[in-house]
């Protein structure tokens, strides 16, 4: 037993010991021997393990657990990939150095290829590029199947998906797995490190950051492939500026204002309202859909819009035609134990930002230039964009379904929630190379579901879910899909369809497009639990058609925030001069007016 474990248990059965009434009865004689001076403490270890195993029910099983949770040789979990010597090419260098260029020419001169991405939106033009120039590509990603093959009866020779979605059956003559280092990601590190260890294909072209080469070659050692280094440089220059901004009225046309939180794009994009200059906004919580729209009218030197507001969601996957990235802040919110604090950017996650300005084949492709928007940023900015890059030592990596299955075979009255936790406590990882992403989500939905029967292998999927847990409407959507689920109840369009109100009318306020934003995700959860319960999630191409029309009322939101943003404040104006009414009124009538004004609408 460990010795965490021993000490928790020992207090469990202390407690145990003074708090149940009767005691049972052996354990009250032993206990009496004790007091009178016939025994000792040690007497009570049979009844104390007697306990402990049932408090922990694992113990009986430790040794075979623990070799269930042997992931100290991950390379050895795809044997179809070891059964073969593959080469390894790396492309390094920095954004906008022609890395995925070359590899992807060399994927479209395969007879098989697969392309994997770390954004949807990458997938699909990657798809897209190759379809263009005759060689049919399948796109697969957690949402979305998009077959070259009108029918979808003939599987194309080359696919481009998301990394979660890598085949690592089918064999492949070249494949590509994008931005490798996010190997070292704290949530989805494990799915590049799934792909690299087992993609079954002769040639596998990583493209990525220099500070990846040598971990590649460390895991090579255990994989027993060979492994080749090709280094780029960027293709245009960029000048790090010694300016600030300054002042929003400094804007030019080709500017891209990078911010890290909502309120400060809808603060920048009323001081340009008020200008007369027009802006597109692109965040994180936008569908890939409404992202494009908004890069495309960017990028139209036909519109009028020549400014762009947006969050760091630029860092990968989207063309601009950007000349000058300005930073608002280079401060981020991060989630750290259940608490938000603020920290600095990364010197990788600045670069990667930095370098969507000037980017070649673009308007601004001649020279990009980067500052801040405060001087009191300006010197920080310059230590991030100029600091070496620290190598990367460590990849991701997360017990497999078939491991937690296994558990569930030792441990069947246990909780997911319960079985993760025993997994944690017995697992072993080489911790020179690898570490355990982070499984909070993970836990939290097993929480969420636990009260709702259905198999584990089901269980793990839907804990697999990539949803937005901060958002409320959300996770009741992923709670109500299970219980349908449990029940054997189709999920239906028509089902789906009374759950969110359909139809949505186009946002007027802030909040109303936020709810939008969480119902298109809740569309996106049900398109991924499709693709995996055909039989119970049966109307996917009816809940697209909704989507896509929720995708266009979002963008219509989009197109008018600043309007939304007046709205919005005029709305909360009026709560403020409503609850200041209550404030002048007698106490008791107050508390009862108050009650009655949360179920009144926002108008005076």
């Amino acid at each position: 037993m460990e010795h965490s474990l021993f000490l928790q248990a020992f207090s469990e059965f202390r407690k145990y010991c003074a708090t149940i009434s009767p005691l049972p009865s052996e354990l009250h004689i032993k206990l009496s021997d004790i007091i009178n001076g016939y025994g000792t403490a040690t007497d009570l270890f049979p009844f104390f393990l007697q306990h402990a195993k049932v408090m922990y029910p694992h113990l009986d099983y430790v040794k075979d657990l623990r070799h269930a949770s042997n992931l100290t040789s991950p390379a050895q979990l795809f044997p179809l990939a070891r059964a073969k010597q593959r080469k390894i090419i790396i492309h390094a260098g920095p954004t906008n150095s022609g890395k995925t260029y070359h590899a992807f020419q060399r994927y479209l001169e395969s007879k098989s290829g697969i392309y994997c991405g770390p954004l949807k939106m990458l997938a699909v033009e990657l798809a897209q590029k190759s379809n263009d120039v005759g060689i049919a590509c399948d796109l697969v990603t957690g949402e979305e199947r998009n077959f070259a093959d009108p029918e979808g009866l003939m599987p194309a020779a080359h696919i481009s998906c998301t990394v979660e979605m890598t085949d690592i059956e089918r064999p492949i003559e070249v494949a590509i797995i994008d931005e490798i280092q996010m190997l070292r990601d704290k949530q989805r590190g494990w799915a590049w490190l799934r792909a690299f260890l087992g993609v079954n294909a002769d040639e596998v072209h990583l493209c990525g950051e220099e500070a990846v080469i040598d971990l590649i070659k460390n895991i090579a050692l255990d994989t027993g492939d060979t492994v080749e280094v090709k280094r780029y440089k960027r293709l245009t220059p960029i000048e790090y500026m010694n300016e600030p901004l300054g002042s929003i009225e400094n804007v030019q046309d080709g500017d891209c204002i990078v911010c890290f939180n909502k309120s400060s794009i809808y603060q920048l994009c009323r001081e340009l309202e008020k200008m007369g200059r027009q802006c597109a906004v692109i965040y994180g919580g936008l569908p890939p859909g409404t992202k494009l729209a908004q890069a495309s009218r960017f990028n139209d030197p036909e519109d009028p819009c020549k400014v762009l507001i947006a969050t760091d969601a630029i860092g990968m996957g989207i063309n601009l035609n950007i000349r000058r990235v300005i930073f608002y802040s280079l401060l981020k919110i991060e989630e750290s134990r259940g608490s938000k604090i603020n920290t600095v950017i990364s010197p990788s996650q600045a670069l990667q930002i930095a370098g969507r300005c000037g980017r070649y084949g673009t308007t601004h492709k001649d020279k990009g230039y980067v500052t801040t928007f405060h001087g009191k940023d300006l010197e920080l900015m310059h230590d991030l964009l100029n600091k070496q890059i620290n190598p990367i030592d460590k990849a991701g990596i997360h017990p497999t379904a078939d491991m937690i299955e296994l558990y569930g075979y030792y441990l069947p009255h246990a909780s997911l929630s319960d079985i993760i936790d025993i997994f944690l406590s017995l697992m072993t990882i080489d911790g020179d190379k690898y570490f355990l992403c982070q499984i909070d989500q993970f836990k939290q939905i097993a929480e969420i579901i636990e009260h709702i029967e259905m198999p584990l292998r089901t269980r793990y999927v839907f804990c697999c879910a990539p949803i937005p847990l901060q958002s409320a409407f959300v996770t009741t959507m992923l709670l109500k899909y299970a219980r349908q689920f449990s029940a054997g109840q189709p999920i239906t369009g028509k089902w789906l369809a009374e759950q969110i109100g359909w139809p949505l009318p186009k946002p007027i306020t802030l909040n109303e497009l936020t709810h939008l934003e969480a119902v298109h995700d809740s569309m996106d959860l049900y398109n991924w639990l499709s693709y995996r319960f055909e039989d119970q999630f049966p109307d996917k191409v009816e809940v697209k058609d909704m989507q896509m029309a929720i995708d266009k009322a979002i963008l219509e939101g989009v197109c008018e925030i600043t309007k939304l943003v007046v709205i919005s404040e005029n709305n909360s104006d009026k709560d403020d001069m409503r609850v200041e009414k209550l404030k002048t009124l007698p106490s008791n009538i107050s508390r009862i007016l108050e009650k009655l004004s949360e179920k009144l609408p926002n108008e005076t």
